[in-house]
């Protein structure tokens, strides 16, 4: 039995919109396809009932999320030592699960549809708000590829994160697509149902995506250099991952950062108040190697700089307990107390394995020294007055982690990564892309220190002022105008959030009422 055109179509046009979505993501960055790609997949469900729309928008996602995840497999197989079937399975399986949300959304739109049509301008929008700051949040939470993030390098546009995050840009682009498919649809389609459409609520979802931009342009002609400034230094070693934890290469590993160190001061008339080293720097347990933690406490004395760097740590507890954990750690030319960050949000299989009796087949991918402990506290450091905050490696992606640093005083944010996991994937760009974010979310600067890239410097606009190479050792050395200004979401956090929240569960059980009425005449 054959399948004719017009039953097959939806599923390519719902394969259509995945392909679309996946090419606006680095490293393609394609970013413009991002603000029409949902329309082939609203025209796939405009005529389905509520499962068969999931199943086609879950088609969607899987193209999606392969396409901007793919490297979860390199990581797995070849830095993780797991075999490419269990790799790629665990890959499937996280793409199969971030899919259910964009199914899920597709879910209930139909299922309104027939009460609300009109009223889906703006319900397609506040719903996928609220399901991508789900999918942040559920189970530890993974906002890795969600929409907004494609346009990272459309500066204009993301300027409103500074008020919602990236939620407020999910909602313009998920309203314009919504516009622009009504739009389509009501020169193709002459019932009186879509000629009710009102092209007035077409071109106001239009004139809120033109505000937006307006806004933006007149945030990016603001001065960022009336405040404060620091000059920060971010060192990119270059260690190979096989050999980060190998005690052969202990001693080469640690003088590589401190040559590279020294060749930043040297070249640098201005000198820098602050060098940045990486995620794990030290290729050991920091507390446990006292000469050489030595050499590190001489090196900051004698040069007058301050040093942060990013080290495995073991706390004891009063039970007796010993837990390890991934901290930042920094050092002043004062040698007074040693101040400590311990990551809070740790990656899942890298730093644990969550649900271990459900995976019990997959190893952590860094086995070499144990399962790592969450810190409790969004510590900020301090030299000459000048708050800075750290977050390690993943931790970046999450708004609010970032936000917690803001509120606990921070001008300046840091962030020290290792994405040699990553290989030569796109997910080195994808990762430093999203730093763009939580700098104009919080007008806060940021300097990245990688271990193999990419590392640099973002302003509080979100301008690239540099950023390194991958997999090359390197220096580099920036003045950063400190944070001057409180946002809306520093302030007040995912509040768009549940407003869109608000608005998605009026409409719901408008609907819901409104169905059961039906039914019941």
């Amino acid at each position: 039995m054959t399948s004719s055109p017009k039953q097959v179509l939806p599923y390519g046009l719902a394969l259509l919109s995945g392909f679309l979505l996946a090419l606006s993501f680095p490293d393609t960055n394609l970013y413009p396809l991002a603000w029409f790609a949902f329309i082939p997949l609203f025209f796939a469900i405009r005529s389905q009932n509520p499962p068969k729309a999931f199943l086609l928008a879950w088609l969607t996602a899987l193209v999606y999320f392969c396409g901007t995840l793919y490297w979860v497999t390199i990581s797995l197989q070849f830095y993780g030592g797991i075999s490419p079937f269990v790799s790629t399975l665990v890959m499937l399986l996280l793409v199969a699960y971030l899919s259910l949300y964009l199914g899920l959304f597709a879910w209930i739109l139909q299922y309104i549809s027939k009460e609300h049509e009109k009223g889906l301008l703006l319900f397609a929008p506040a719903l996928w708000v609220v399901l991508e700051w789900l999918k942040g949040h559920l189970l530890t939470g993974f906002p890795w590829a969600s929409l907004a993030y494609s346009q990272s390098d459309f500066l204009p546009m993301i300027q409103i994160a500074d008020f919602g995050s990236l939620y407020s840009v999910g909602f313009v682009m998920m309203l314009v697509n919504r516009a622009l498919y009504l739009t389509i649809l009501k020169k193709i389609d002459h019932s009186f149902f879509i000629q009710s459409i009102s092209w007035k609520s077409i071109a106001f979802a239009l004139s809120i995506f033109f505000c937006a931009l307006f806004y933006g342009f007149f945030r990016l002609s603001q001065p960022m250099t009336n405040g404060e400034t620091i000059r920060v230094s971010v060192i990119q070693g270059n260690i190979a991952q096989n050999q980060k934890w190998d005690q052969a290469f202990k001693d080469q590993t640690t003088q590589t950062y401190v040559d590279l160190s020294l060749s930043t001061l040297k070249n640098n008339g201005n000198r820098p108040d602050l060098i940045v080293w990486p995620e794990a720097a030290t290729p050991f347990i920091f507390g446990t190697e006292h000469a050489t933690e030595a050499l590190f406490q001489e090196f900051v004395h004698d040069k007058k700089v301050h040093l942060l760097f990013g080290s495995p740590s073991l706390e004891s507890r009063p039970s007796g307990e010993i837990r390890l954990h991934n901290s930042a750690f920094l050092l002043s030319p004062e040698q007074v107390d040693i101040s400590q960050y311990d990551k809070l949000h740790l990656v899942p299989f890298g730093e644990y394995i969550p649900m271990p009796n459900l995976l019990f087949f997959i190893d952590k991918l860094v086995q070499d020294i144990g399962d790592f402990f969450p810190g409790t506290q969004a510590t900020v450091f301090e030299i000459e007055n000048k708050k800075i905050g750290t977050v390690i490696c993943f931790e970046v992606i999450f708004p609010e982690l970032v936000r917690r640093f803001v509120q606990n005083g921070a001008s300046l944010m840091t962030t020290l990564s290792n994405d040699a996991w990553f290989g030569t994937s796109s997910a080195p760009t994808q990762h430093f892309s999203m730093v763009v974010f939580r700098a104009v979310e919080n007008r806060v600067p940021f300097a990245r220190a990688a271990n193999t890239g990419i590392s640099g410097f973002i302003d509080a606009q979100g301008h690239i002022l540099h950023q390194s190479n991958l997999f090359v050792e390197a220096t580099a050395t920036s003045t950063l105008s400190l944070r001057q200004t409180e946002t809306l979401y520093s302030q007040f956090g995912d509040f768009f959030a549940g407003f869109c929240a608000m608005i998605t569960a009026i409409l719901l059980l408008r609907s819901h009422f409104k169905r059961r009425i039906r039914d019941a005449l």
